[in-house]
């Protein structure tokens, strides 16, 4: 049921719709966080690209 669950982005109002809210018809999103990886590769790319500086 987890990766099921959706959040609309105009309402923040949560749905199990996959396309669209049903209560105002805005674009749903998955609202969870990408998953945790101590081992990550990219974290110095996506912490550069954060601070808005090239790697």
């Amino acid at each position: 049921m987890v990766w099921q669950l959706r959040k609309c982005v105009k309402c923040n109002m949560y749905t199990l719709h996959k396309d669209t809210c049903p209560v105002c018809g805005g674009a749903v999103k998955l609202p969870h966080p990408a998953k945790f990886s101590p081992d990550d590769k990219y974290l110095k790319y996506r912490m550069a690209a954060k601070r808005g500086q090239e790697a």
